[in-house]
């Protein structure tokens, strides 16, 4: 992992697309008024004929993807993740999943990064949301190689697909010759000593929690989970058997996100203690979104703090 060579994975997302238009022209993107804060004015500037602002009218938005994705175009569908999944949930959940159509809902600003824009912007139940839905699959990235791999992805295979890009840069953690898979998780390191779940940035605030244990003699894994739908059960079951504590951690609540996921594996096929680590059933802070996740206890000090308490 690089921590002085970072970007935005909206960043990626808005490159990605551009080199997703030139190959493949049925790609269509479409926004809701926010194409420069979703990165997606460089597809627009590109193919302005394939794409579409539909306004501040996120439902129509979901609507006019649905009519697309039926004459064999392959939308984007972007905004907002507070827009995307809570003002445009009916439309999802009924026109895109229920006939399982093959619209791509790419939503940025996910999570507390948002920072200063507050509690109403700082969407924490998308994933929760949209991992409920029959059909949909639930990518989140960790970085900027990831979340380009999510949208080539997106495109490849049939059906609802949910990706979640966040505002703030994040470290670039893995290389351009790196392989990804649905439903695949990626381990980092063999440490018994504990297993660290995460996705999204919060794999980079993992990975520093390795390295400061390492020094004191702990050994730890990181398991990436780019895809929260469908989970990669064998890793957490491996995981649970192997190490000694396991910890969730997500820039989402902690109901319904990446540590419900983990908890029902266990549940059903390996009951276990799992600590997760996410937004407390509480509303975010207006707020500077570095100081945001030290408020809310996402950072490698509280993934080592709960692992020396074990």
């Amino acid at each position: 992992m690089d921590i002085n060579n970072k970007k935005a994975t909206r960043q990626s997302y808005g490159e990605a697309l551009v080199e997703l238009g030139k190959v493949n022209k049925d790609v269509i993107v479409l926004d809701a008024d926010l194409a420069g804060a979703t990165k997606t004015n460089m597809f627009a500037k590109e193919f302005p004929d394939r794409f579409f602002d539909l306004g501040i009218a996120e439902q129509d938005m979901i609507a006019t993807a649905v009519g697309l994705s039926t004459c064999g175009k392959i939308p984007f569908a972007s905004t907002f993740a507070v827009f995307a999944t809570g003002r445009a949930y009916d439309q999802i959940r009924n026109s895109v999943c229920y006939p399982n159509l093959n619209v791509k809902i790419c939503a940025t600003h996910s999570g507390i990064t948002v920072g200063e824009d507050g509690a109403t912007h700082q969407m924490l139940e998308d994933i929760n949301l949209m991992r409920g839905l029959p059909n949909m699959t639930v990518i989140s990235p960790s970085d900027d190689i990831q979340a380009k791999w999510a949208v080539r992805k997106a495109a490849e295979i049939y059906g609802p697909v949910y990706i979640r890009f966040g505002r703030a840069e994040t470290p670039i953690i893995y290389d351009e010759n790196s392989e990804f898979e649905i439903g695949k998780a990626i381990r980092f390191g063999d440490g018994k000593d504990a297993t660290v779940f995460a996705t999204g940035m919060m794999v980079a605030e993992a990975l520093k929690a390795k390295e400061i244990l390492e020094k004191e003699g702990i050994n730890i894994r990181v398991i990436d989970f780019h895809t929260i739908k469908p989970i990669d059960e064998e890793i957490i079951i491996q995981s649970a058997k192997e190490t000694k504590k396991l910890i969730s951690i997500e820039e989402h609540s902690v109901i319904g996100g990446l540590g419900t996921a983990i908890s029902e594996v266990l549940t059903n096929k390996y009951p276990e203690k799992l600590v997760r680590l996410g937004i407390k059933d509480c509303f975010g802070k207006s707020g500077n979104w570095k100081e945001l996740l030290k408020y809310f206890g996402l950072t490698s000090d509280e993934i080592v703090k709960n692992i020396k308490n074990a």
